[in-house]
Parts: C-alpha cells; structure tokens; sequence
C-alpha cells in the first residue's frame, strides 16, 4: 500500500468514527458571526486596556496543528485570510477531545470563543466550542505553504489556491481590473451588453474557430472569435456606447500568451475614431493601475513598466522598418516580401499571404523591443479588413495595437462603415483564403445587411484581459492568470500531489 493510500485509508477511518459518535462530518451549514479578516479588525478596534475578549464565530481550513500536551494551537485559513486557534484540552467534553483527535491539517472546521493576541502578537481564538464542517479525505501537498509543481497547480488549481496565497492575490486583482474597467467604462457612459457565443458566422477576427452542431436546428455553429460584429450591429441600432466583457474562443496553438478560450473586453463608440480610443485606452488602463495598485508603475521580469498617458504613438511601417529593417512598402508582394525575408534567414511558412508577413515582422522584431506601452498605428488594408482608410491614405487605415511588455494588449480600429467597399473587403480576403485550408472563413452576410441601414462613426477597441492582468501581477504565463486553463488530460494517477507525513 503506497503512503497515499495508507493516508487516505486513515482519513477514513476517521470519518467512519464521527459518524458512528453521531457527529455529522458534512453539515448543510453553519453561522459564522466573522470572517478572519473582520475577527481581526474586531480585535484591532478594541482599546488598548479593555480585557474582554470579543466573541466570534469562525470557519475555515485547518492550514497547521501544533500540539504541545494539553494544548493544541491550529491555524485557520479562509477567504480573507489566517487567524490562529488555541485550545486548551482541559476546557473541553469528552466528545470535543475526541474529535480534536480525528481533525486533519486540510479539515474544514467551524470555531467559537473569544478573540485576543499572545505574546507574540498573534491574533488568536480561545477555543470554547468547535465542530466539523467538513472532513478532508485527501491530504494537501507536501508543503502546504507553497505547492510548486506547475503542471499540477495549473490542473488542479483548487490545491494551488489553498496551497499559495499569492495565487489567490493574482485572482484578486483580476477581478479586481475587470470590475475597474466595468466602472470606468460605466462612468464614461456605456452600457455593458451580452451577445451570442454561438454564432452562425464565424467572423471579427481572423482565426481558426471551434465548430459545434446545433441539434434541433440541425445546423453548424461557430464559437465567436470576436464580440466585434454583434457589437456593430447596436451602434446601428441607435445604442451609441457599447461593451461587452467576455470570453472568445479560437482553435489556434497554446504558448505563454495565447489560451483557446480568454476574455475579451470590446467597446464601441459612435461618432468617435481611433484618436479618441487611443487616448480612452491610455486614460482606461493608466486608471485602473492607479486605482488597484496606487501606481502607474508596475514591476515586470527585470523591468519597470509605467502605463501613465501619454503613452509613443509610432507608425507601422517606421516601426517595422527600423526594428527588422525591412521596409515592407518596397515590397508590395507576397513572394517579393518572402525572398526579401529569406535573405535575412528569417524562417517563415511559404504559405503565409503578405499580410501575415508583415504581422511574422511585428511580431519578431517590433514586440520584443517594446517594453512601455506604445501605440503602433497605421496599419495597411490588408492586414485591416474592419478598419477605414486614412484620408488620402487608400492602402493605410486608421487602426492601433497597444503593445506592453512585448505583447499586443489591445487593438481598435477607426470602423469601416461603407457596407459596399466592406463587402468587397470580405470578398477579396475570402479568396485569399480559400486556398489555405487552415482557417475557416465566412461572410456574415446579415453583418453587411446591418450596414447598408447606416452606421455611423464609430471608434472600436479589444483588450485583452487575460494579457493586462499578466502585466499587473508580474507574470510571465497567460495559464497563471486564468484559472482553469486548456492542458492536455493526463492519465488521473499522475495528478496526485505528494503529500505530507500524516502526524
């Protein structure tokens, strides 16, 4: 028998005895007058000569049992923090002795008494009354302070959150910036609004989308890969200021900054272009740095990132040409761009149109070298479908990707709303595309319908949630700041933690 199994056997067993003792091991609830987070502020509020000690009511995961004789000192972890338990064995019954005997480190339990601090500050419940609130069958991992397998963090994040509370603090704060951004955007007047994520059309963006059957409809559908054209379809309707917060799915590789499923945050404004987005963007994240973390600094790697507006606006094409120094106007080809590529023994796939060539040189050359936020802008047409030319500028449109800590965290266009030269757009892309096999691509033909009734103006952007809350917690993978990211299944013995001598 394996030291798991032996710990599990042993668990229960101690749940067989609290039942047949009458005691049940998975109540339906329990009152708790305090979290540990208010039991200490309770404690704290107390003036300095006052000897009562306030009573609460805890609950919480026993994190440490430390049994010295008569007395026992636990440590009680919950969603707010840590409070320490102390009990003396000579103030309980009989009953409560033997259950003390039958908790286990990872044991949910429900406490009582007065709160007060030791000698050494710590701030602690007396002990007068306890129960089980839920009995762990599986021990925690070896080292309950830190659980350091990745792999297994990342799989079974239930074990990281209790094993690691600055994965807890990663969460935090990206709850925190999606409600940031919610309440800037509220403030700014937009309304929030939900669209279809299955959709008939796979379009917005271009990607590989996943591909659903509907039963009753006896149709295929699409998972969205963009918020974007359900969006569009509002500011036609007359709902001037528009967004959504949601995921986007797309059927495309897995790496430190790319997951199949992350959250989009796309907003829409009418009679607004991507000058006004742009200084919306830098006002929206400077803001949400200063609301959370009290600075526009943030620590990332070796670097210190500052998000305070303004933030370099450079164009595409000077960009490109001085970081990889190719100029790409020079080459206004796909196999002209690919030789002039090869020379510079850059490896590309042969497949890939000139379009895509360009956005291989960004991301090869521009992204790693911009730490700061910038604004890239300008962008050609083609690379562009959704987006309006400059003025006088045919084959530039006005559009903007925002890179920080070398990866795009937004992108937005100045829209196009000529449902004639966008239907020709749609249609010039789709026979490009038509040999390439690896992505399929349609034209949403109601989209270009919601068009033709007139859409005014309208300035759009996309951030990407899961990247900005990489920057402001300084990590390094997009699986750290999404809590059940996409892994390949393994074989379920090999997701057991080690775990620690049972005591």
């Amino acid at each position: 028998m394996s030291q798991l199994d032996h710990i599990a056997q042993s668990r229960q067993q101690k749940l067989e005895r609290l039942r047949q003792r009458g005691i049940a091991p998975y109540p339906n609830t329990f009152h708790r007058t305090h979290n540990t987070a208010e039991a200490v502020a309770l404690l704290d509020k107390q003036a300095a000569d006052q000897t009562e000690r306030p009573a609460v009511t805890v609950a919480g995961r026993i994190m440490a049992n430390r049994s010295m004789g008569k007395i026992a000192f636990l440590d009680l972890r919950d969603g707010s923090g840590k409070i320490q338990l102390f009990i003396n064995t000579k103030n309980l019954t009989e009953i409560q002795l033997d259950l003390l005997k039958d908790i286990d480190i990872g044991d949910i339990i429900g406490a009582s008494g007065g709160v007060f601090r030791t000698r050494t500050n710590e701030p602690t419940v007396e002990v007068k009354d306890f129960t089980m609130l839920a009995k762990s069958l599986q021990p925690l991992p070896e080292k309950w302070h830190g659980l350091a397998d990745v792999d297994l963090r990342q799989r079974q994040r239930y074990l990281d959150l209790i094993a690691n509370t600055e994965v807890r603090d990663v969460f935090l704060t990206r709850s925190k910036v999606i409600t940031t951004i919610r309440q800037f955007l509220n403030e700014q007047g937009f309304i929030e609004v939900e669209t279809p994520v299955l959709q008939p059309s796979a379009g917005g963006a271009l990607a590989k989308p996943f591909i659903t059957h509907h039963n009753a409809l006896d149709q295929d559908f699409y998972l969205r890969i963009a918020l974007e054209l359900h969006l569009k379809r509002l500011i036609v309707g007359g709902l001037d200021k528009v967004y959504e917060l949601g995921r986007v799915f797309r059927n495309e590789g897995i790496s430190t900054k790319h997951n199949p499923e992350f959250t989009m945050m796309e907003s829409y404004q009418a009679y607004a272009d991507y000058q006004d987005v742009m200084a919306m963007t830098e006002e929206m994240v400077s803001g949400v740095c200063r609301q959370i973390l009290g600075t526009t600094e943030v620590k990332w790697g070796e670097h210190i990132i500052d998000f305070k507006s303004p933030w370099p606006r450079i164009s595409l094409h000077d960009a490109v040409k001085e970081y990889s120094g190719i100029d790409f106007v020079k080459y206004p080809r796909a196999d002209s761009l690919r030789e002039k590529m090869q020379e510079m023994n850059i490896k590309i796939d042969p497949a890939k149109n000139w379009a895509k060539l360009v956005d291989e040189l960004v991301s090869t050359f521009v992204e790693p070298k911009l730490i700061q936020p910038t604004f890239l802008i300008d962008y050609p047409a083609s690379m562009s479908p959704l987006a309006k030319s400059k003025s006088g500028e045919e084959r530039v449109v006005e559009r903007f990707e925002a890179i920080a800590g070398c990866m795009e965290i937004a992108n937005a266009f100045t829209e196009l709303n000529d449902p004639l030269e966008q239907r020709q757009r749609f249609e010039d892309q789709l026979k490009e595309r038509q040999g390439e096999g690896e992505e399929k691509w349609t034209i949403d033909e109601d989209f270009l319908n919601a068009l033709e009734y007139g859409m005014p103006p309208t300035g759009g952007l996309g951030v990407g949630i899961d990247r900005l809350v990489m920057l402001l917690t300084n990590q390094q993978s997009i699986r750290e700041v999404i809590l059940f990211p996409a892994m390949r299944e393994k074989p379920q013995e090999n997701n057991l933690p080690k775990s620690a001598p049972e005591k």
